[in-house]
This record gives C-alpha cells, structure tokens and sequence, in this order.
C-alpha cells in the first residue's frame, strides 16, 4: 500500500494510528485468502474482533513510502487466532504488532473459531 499525505502527522510522518488501519487491511485479506467470507459470517451472526494488540514502531514511513504487509499465524486455539504482521518498506522494517482475535456473536458472547482456522493450528 501507498502513504498518502492523509495518512502523515505535521511532522510528514505516518500518524502512529494509521499503522493499525494499515494491519486491519491486511489481516482482512489474509482471513479472506483462508477462505472466511465475513459477509457471510455477519450474516450468521458471527463477526471478528481484536481482543489484543502488541505493537512496536522501529522506524518512520513518510508520504510516497510503498508498503507492505506481512501476516502470519502465531498461534491457534479453539476460540482464538494470533497473528504477527510486520510493515516494510523494501527490507525495512517499519511497525510489527502481534494481534490476537475472536469471533463473537452479535450480542457479545464469544464463540468457537469457524473450524478452517481452528484447522491451522493441526499444520
């Protein structure tokens, strides 16, 4: 992805906020490529929420900066899924966070994994 000038505080930097909103991109495609269709999943009353997030910021992206995102699995269990992501720039590495999330169902309450994630963790 690319840092445009919206995305950077007075000091031409990318606002330390806007890292999360780049990692929720990120991990919403990497949940799409395991196969979760989330629309589908709402529909059944089932959404994704981030519990935790763990985050260190080693260096600056500035306006024009391309980015990418990188997501693996860290961990699963019966009801949750912990990913690491990490920011580049090239071989830079900008902002990692180690992120944990649920599914819950429209009233709060949380619920099993759907059962191709909780399938990772047997790989």
């Amino acid at each position: 992805m690319r840092v445009y000038y919206e995305d950077t505080d007075m000091a031409g930097i990318v606002y330390h906020a806007n890292y999360l909103r780049y990692i929720e991109r990120a991990r919403s495609d990497f949940v799409r490529k395991l196969g979760q269709d989330q629309n589908a999943m709402r529909a059944d009353g089932v959404v994704w929420v981030v519990r935790r997030i763990e985050a260190d910021y080693l260096a600056p992206a500035i306006f024009e900066d391309e980015l990418t995102v990188e997501t693996w699995v860290h961990e699963v269990s019966g009801v949750r899924l912990v990913m690491d992501q990490l920011v580049r720039r090239g071989s830079d590495a900008l902002f990692r966070a180690r992120v944990t999330a649920v599914c819950m169902s429209r009233d709060g309450k949380p619920l099993r994994l759907p059962a191709e994630i909780r399938a990772l963790r047997k790989t």
